[in-house]
């Protein structure tokens, strides 16, 4: 665009330009002749053609656009060109070329990505309404709201500084008002790429931070769009110029791997195209060279690099069925690397690609990536929203009725446009999504009804929470990762499968500390939204953390302390419902194990004439029979009182305790004593002594304990070797 609008260079003024068998993004696509950029100029000077014939100005993007599009009404292109021909007729470009050239080649860029007939008229017209005197009015008047609409959100976000220094509200309404239609963002990224392609007459301090820019946020932004024909290539050109004696190495070894004799990714490919010949699987293999940044990351992680790290094998087939069909044969009839095999057609990434992906080994060792996919996936993959057409138009038997719907609109842009609704203020909108942005891997993780959740790699299960349930994860109380307890801490690998266990209150709080282990801008933003709006019991939560810091453990202050000693008479209550059969002996209950009706029990005297009863499963019986202490029979009487200790095993929240205290009261229990252990990874266990009416009433108040939020687990405490 203007602002950018920069010389055109010959392949060798720039190193990003590198022409030849050398340049890896070159073999990608159909092999069409070099854009003479001077010469669309000088026909651009020659006025608009004739009512009724195209100009030969755009000759190459209708012929780019017939490939894809064999049907389509070249009318739109013909006028657009015609008036944007006319309105930037004058204004050049600092090289000197007409001004026309520029949105001719960012018009064609889109064509050979299959983009649709709208999105082309529009991209022909991005500059009009910015830099002469056309207008949005004019635009509709003449072209539709569509064209209009795609106009005026080119024009938007050209006014954006994505800089350091850009001013968040900006960036947030200009980002939104084009995040509602794709192709908005698909026309700018071409209009960068091409100023990319022209950078190399500006002074370096501009080219190096045109080039930090579209690093930090046009190429993420490609990469969630599944653009990678564009991403690829704005990657190389940004890492020759910020990155150019790193840039230069790699470029020899691209080229000194050209000069080679022997191919191994050509070999490769000839015994992939045996084996699916004789499978009578019918498939077009090519080989994939790397692009200079794949190639620059290989060589960082591997060393020295062989011929198979130059690129990867692609095997192109008509149905889906026939990607498994070729994974089988490849993996029957060669050495599969099974550690490399990746099914991205069941689970598509979030930016809409699919493909399988494995690796076969070479006799020499060297191992060779594989990548199976459909014709129409490879067109995704390739050109990712831009190839899915008008994803507005509505269905014949669907009239449009004048709501903006996008189905096929990536997860990453719909969550985008649910952030900047629910975040705090736009600082936050910003920051939140700079940092998303950085996160250029996602891991994909199963719900138990099958259903998926893409997530950015290190993401935890309060991640996921939110992922899945919104704000209604405030009332998430832990999970289960892979059939396993866990709590919300834990980070997520992909293929895990995340079982989320929430709350019944509908007052739940999200704790302080999700912040510290949430990565999504979707859980970070609702976390701070809730306790922005809940001020008190925020700091209440802080409170708690600090007391909790300090603490060895957590005893309530309105319980009596649990007597040390092993071994303590209990109160008339708690014997007075077993009998002994040492007459006159003093009765008590043993406080290793608590025995409880209708446990099976034993005794053993002890001193002062006393008997103390075991769980017979208690360690302490064993270890007292193996020292010859004589077994004391006892049993059950009809008094049913009883006393037990439970453990409860829960998460981390504000008012557990208070909950769970209540819970009990509710049953009749009357607390004896109790202890919190310090909570250990937002995990705490509690264990109670209570004493029962009735012993009858224990399953009831286990349940009663386990429906509190946040508790996972109660339990009987576990018979403990002790002496008596």
């Amino acid at each position: 665009m203007s602002a950018e609008a920069t010389n055109s260079v010959t392949p060798g003024q720039m190193p990003g330009a590198v022409s030849g068998a050398v340049t890896p993004t070159a073999t990608r696509r159909k092999a069409r002749p070099r854009i003479d950029l001077r010469r669309l100029g000088r026909a651009a000077l020659l006025g608009p053609a004739a009512r009724g014939r195209l100009p030969d100005a755009i000759s190459h993007v209708v012929e780019a656009h017939r490939a894809h599009h064999p049907e389509a009404d070249l009318e739109p292109l013909r006028h657009a060109y015609v008036l944007a021909e006319s309105s930037h007729r004058g204004q050049m470009r600092k090289s000197g070329e007409p001004y026309i050239t520029h949105p001719l080649a960012v018009t064609l860029i889109l064509a050979e990505l299959g983009a649709e007939t709208t999105t082309l008229t529009a991209s022909l017209l991005h500059d009009t309404v910015e830099d002469t005197d056309v207008t949005l009015d004019q635009v509709r008047d003449q072209f539709g709201e569509e064209v209009r609409y795609l106009v005026d959100g080119v024009t938007k976000l050209e006014k954006v500084d994505y800089g350091a220094a850009a001013e968040p509200e900006t960036f947030r309404k200009m980002l939104v008002a084009t995040g509602n239609d794709v192709r908005v963002m698909s026309i700018k990224l071409a209009d960068r790429l091409h100023n990319m392609r022209t950078l190399g007459v500006m002074r370096p301090e501009k080219q190096e931070r045109i080039a930090k820019v579209t690093r930090d946020v046009l190429i993420p932004l490609a990469e969630r769009l599944g653009v990678q024909a564009l991403k690829t290539e704005l990657e190389d050109l940004v890492f020759a110029i910020l990155h150019p004696e790193e840039y230069a190495h790699t470029r020899e070894l691209i080229v000194r791997n050209a000069a080679r004799a022997d191919d191994p990714l050509a070999e490769i490919a000839d015994e992939v195209r045996g084996v699916l010949r004789e499978a009578d699987i019918p498939a077009e293999v090519v080989i994939r060279p790397r692009h200079f940044v794949s190639v620059h990351r290989v060589s960082r992680k591997r060393g020295r690099l062989r011929g198979s790290d130059f690129g990867r094998v692609l095997v192109l087939v008509n149905e889906d069925a026939d990607c498994y069909a070729v994974l089988g044969e490849l993996h029957t009839c060669m050495k599969p690397v099974v550690s490399e095999f990746k099914d991205f057609i069941a689970v598509p990434k979030f930016n809409l690609y699919q493909s399988l992906h494995t690796a076969v080994a070479r006799e020499d060792g060297q191992v060779v990536e594989v990548l199976i996919r459909t014709h129409q996936m490879h067109k995704v993959a390739e050109a990712g929203v831009v190839a899915l057409g008008n994803p507005y138009a509505p269905a014949p038997d669907d009239p449009a009725d004048g709501e903006r719907v996008d189905p096929t609109r990536p997860g990453w842009l719909s969550r985008l446009l649910d952030w900047q609704e629910a975040a705090p203020d736009p600082d936050h909108f910003w920051s939140t999504l700079r940092e998303d942005l950085a996160q250029d891997r996602e891991i994909t993780v199963f719900r138990p009804d099958g259903g998926t959740l893409g997530l950015p790699e290190g993401a935890t299960c309060v991640d996921a929470a939110y992922a899945q349930y919104g704000e209604d994860a405030h009332a998430c109380i832990g999970a289960r990762v892979n059939g396993r307890l866990a709590t919300l801490s834990t980070v997520l690998k992909d293929g895990d499968t995340v079982q989320l266990l929430m709350g019944q209150d509908p007052a739940s709080e999200p704790s302080r500390e999700w912040l510290e282990h949430a990565h999504t801008p979707a859980a970070r933003i609702a976390i701070q939204r809730w306790l922005t709006a809940h001020p008190a019991q925020a700091e209440s939560q802080q409170s708690e953390a600090r007391i909790a810091e300090n603490r060895t453990g957590v005893r309530p202050t309105d319980m009596p302390e649990p007597d040390a000693a092993p071994e303590q008479p209990a109160d008339r209550s708690a014997t007075g419902n077993v009998l002994a059969d040492l007459p006159g002996a003093t009765v008590r209950l043993a406080r290793c194990c608590t025995p409880v009706p209708p446990d099976e029990i034993t005794g053993f005297a002890v001193r002062g004439g006393a008997v103390t009863v075991h769980r017979v499963e208690c360690a302490a019986v064993a270890r007292m029979k193996d020292g010859g202490r004589a077994e004391v029979g006892v049993r059950w009487g009809e008094t049913a009182e009883c006393r037990v200790t439970l453990v409860a095993e829960s998460f981390v929240r504000p008012h557990l305790l208070a909950d769970l205290t209540e819970a009990m009261a509710s049953k009749g229990a009357e607390i004896v004593s109790a202890t919190v252990e310090p909570p250990t990874q937002q995990q705490v266990r509690h264990t109670y002594t209570v004493q029962l009416p009735d012993a009858g009433h224990l399953p009831g108040l286990m349940r009663a304990m386990r429906d509190v939020a946040g508790v996972y687990d109660v339990s009987r405490a576990q018979p403990q070797p002790q002496g008596d």
